[in-house]
């Protein structure tokens, strides 16, 4: 049984959406040039059009004299074809150019203010955290490619087809009112019959660039966790997972061409009735001897270039719904990152201030509203070091996550270093594709760290020989593709203590490290000077830290504070009572 057809969130056209965008591209700082551009467009489609008309007219005269057997007209005639021929493939050939640059220069500023709207105020957590609009990624890389280059040629395809009206009007209106009306009555009924038939496609078409999207995901999720689906023998699964997704991509592209096969009965019709029409109309106006036979070939091409123009809905329908569709994502991408930046950030608060980490009647929730955490009041003195131990992981993440800034759902007040003297290592090192350097020094300081300090942090962690391995320090490389998980974690912490900040937050990093990796790496923390905070197992070991904090299930906690004053710098330091 087929699952139901997919309608779309947002349907229509949205044309508001596309004059709001052009008018926010007209006055951004390319506006200048796009309006350049823009002028250079319309002076190629005025002078194009005039082209036609004129080539109309040349057509004529060649038809005539060769019905007339005229030679000495047939040739000088001939060299005037050729002329007007030469004539507009010159400028139909710039303005494509301009065309083209000018879609690649609204595509520019549209995608870098998507990004700059996305990645601002950690639009892309809030998104994903939400669910409420689908494959963001593809919106931006796409659909707005296909926006900028479909709202521009729909627009001048616009433009052309009134300048073609404006051209041709009073041409076949000198040949004949009657197959002038006739023009305008056809393409009316053309327009109507085509939109009845294709309506549908509106929403399937949306529903495709989803179902496309989520089956690209799907792959690249096997690609990304290739190792681990082979250890666990889990092909089969993923195998029956991806063919379900490309199963919804095939159900729906054969709904896309049913309707598609439904409108090019009437529009192919439609479409080889055009050259026939006016030579009904005008044949028994030369059979009269009303008119020159050159005149029959001059009505068939202005009857043409005036269907072109009123027949823009029959001619373009199918590209049209896919653009409504492209509209409908984007503008569903812009309200989610709208409603996302702007949403409010909840009873829990984070405040920075230099030297001093602290927790004032903290309640941390799960998405569902249950307490991970329950009224933490805890102060975390400069220079100490602590273990934060939970029967639910889910409460050490949701207070790492917290203390970032990450997680919402909550109340109290988290008072923290600003984001220059305080670190916060991921279990999941983030490595980005490039070289060594840049990916340890951190943006600001490319003119102030020099290659030995960035190799004495790696010593300091175990990898000295990470860049002659590799290279050296310049050579770009897919790091997390490459080291293995430990040596990804001990980079990351290489990549701190350059960065040499006040407090470093941990996430379970003892899960990618023994023992001798873990204590060679607090112990490089403290001889710089910079404090740590972990989260770590019930079974962590104690004495690499001064402080304890056990969240019990109910999110109550219980505080270790440390055991002597004299303890507290040194690396074996421990806690007062085992939680």
């Amino acid at each position: 049984m087929n699952p139901p057809e997919a309608k779309p969130r947002t349907p229509g056209f949205g044309f508001g959406r596309v004059r709001q965008a052009i008018s926010r591209f007209a006055s951004s700082e390319e506006g200048g040039r796009a309006k350049r551009l823009f002028a250079l467009l319309i002076v190629s489609m005025l002078v194009l059009n005039a082209l036609n008309v004129v080539n109309s007219y040349v057509g004529r005269d060649f038809i005539t004299s060769v019905e007339s057997r005229n030679m000495p007209r047939f040739m000088s005639v001939s060299l005037l074809y050729v002329l007007v021929f030469a004539a507009c493939t010159l400028v139909a050939v710039f303005y494509r150019f301009f065309e083209e640059r000018l879609g690649i220069l609204w595509r520019d500023w549209q995608t870098r203010e998507f990004l700059g709207r996305y990645l601002d105020k950690r639009t892309y957590l809030r998104l994903a955290a939400a669910g409420g609009v689908d494959n963001p990624d593809q919106r931006i890389a796409e659909d707005v490619r296909a926006f900028a280059a479909t709202s521009l040629s729909f627009f001048l395809m616009s433009v052309n087809a009134a300048f073609t009206v404006i051209a041709f009007s009073g041409v076949m209106w000198s040949i004949s009112p009657l197959l002038f009306a006739g023009a305008v009555g056809y393409a009316l009924l053309g327009s109507v019959v085509t939109i009845l038939l294709g309506r549908r496609l509106v929403g399937l078409n949306y529903a495709q660039s989803d179902r496309e999207a989520t089956f690209r995901a799907e792959l690249i999720h096997v690609r990304d966790n290739g190792e681990g689906m082979a250890m666990l023998r889990r092909e089969d699964r993923d195998r029956d997972r991806l063919t379900r997704a490309f199963a919804d991509v095939i159900t729906n592209a054969c709904r896309v061409v049913s309707v598609n096969r439904n409108v090019s009965f009437f529009t192919t019709g439609y479409n080889y009735l055009i050259p026939v029409i006016p030579v009904f109309v005008v044949a028994h106006l030369f059979m009269k001897q009303e008119v020159e036979f050159g005149v029959v070939t001059q009505s068939a091409m202005a009857f043409a270039q005036l269907m072109g123009a009123f027949s823009l809905i029959v001619t373009q329908f199918q590209s049209m719904s896919s653009y409504a569709a492209v509209i409908s994502r984007i503008r569903g991408l812009t309200d989610a990152m709208r409603s996302a930046s702007g949403a409010p950030e909840g009873g829990l608060q984070v405040k920075e201030e230099n030297g001093t980490l602290a927790y004032e009647q903290v309640t941390l929730l799960s998405s569902s509203g249950r307490p991970l955490v329950r009224d933490l009041s805890v102060v975390i003195p400069r220079g100490r070091r602590v273990l934060i131990r939970a029967v639910n992981n889910r409460a050490k993440l949701a207070l790492f996550r917290a203390t970032a800034g990450l997680w919402r759902d909550g109340s109290g007040l988290i008072t923290r270093p600003d984001d220059e003297r305080i670190m916060f290592l991921p279990e999941r090192p983030y490595l980005p594709t490039g070289t060594l350097r840049d990916l340890m020094v951190k943006p600001g300081d490319e003119g102030t760290v020099t290659g030995a300090q960035v190799e004495a942090a790696l010593g300091a962690v175990g990898l000295a020989a990470l860049p002659g391995v590799f290279g050296g320090l310049d050579v770009e490389q897919a790091w997390s593709g490459i080291l293995s998980f430990e040596e990804q974690a001990l980079l990351a912490a290489a990549r701190a203590l350059l960065a040499a900040p006040e407090i470093v937050f941990l996430d379970r990093i003892s899960s990618s490290l023994d023992k001798v990796e873990l204590l060679r790496v607090l112990e490089a923390f403290t001889s710089r000077g910079i404090s740590y905070v972990a989260l770590g197992r019930l079974g962590e070991e104690a004495q690499w830290f001064d402080h304890g904090l056990y969240i019990a299930e109910d999110g109550t906690w219980e505080w270790d504070g440390p055991r002597r004053p004299e303890d507290r710098d040194r690396p074996g330091a421990g806690a007062s009572k085992e939680a």
